[in-house]
């Protein structure tokens, strides 16, 4: 299963540069790196990226992350993937930018489906 997680320019580039990272501020703050399913990130990307330009979105295969993944309970009641440990490049399956288009985030078609498998 992929999940997603959503990086402003500097932390993607400081993920490639440093191999790994603890995550954006509120990560850090929280003790762990959040991540969004395809069906949770367009919300995640309205709460918390209202507006932004420049963000990547990083898909993220769980079959590549260890124990350190929990499903926890957060926003309305949904199970959320948390990370705790850095995440790490080798970590993300691809990357590729979340442009925005008269105010919403634009999020490629068929990420549902090609997050299932």
């Amino acid at each position: 299963m992929i999940i997603l997680k959503i990086f402003r320019a500097d932390e993607w580039a400081a993920l490639r540069r440093d191999g790994a990272s603890p995550g954006a501020p509120i990560d850090i703050a929280d003790g762990f790196v959040h991540f969004s399913t395809a069906k949770q990130a367009a919300e995640t990307a309205a709460k918390h990226f209202s507006g932004e330009t420049d963000l990547m979105l990083l898909g993220v295969d769980t079959d590549r992350l260890d124990t350190s993944l929990k499903w926890e309970v957060s926003r309305g009641d949904q199970l959320f993937p948390h990370l705790y440990r850095p995440l790490r490049l080798d970590d993300v399956a691809w990357a590729q930018p979340l442009p925005l288009v008269n105010g919403t985030h634009q999020f490629p078609v068929g990420l549902d489906e090609a997050c299932a498998e």
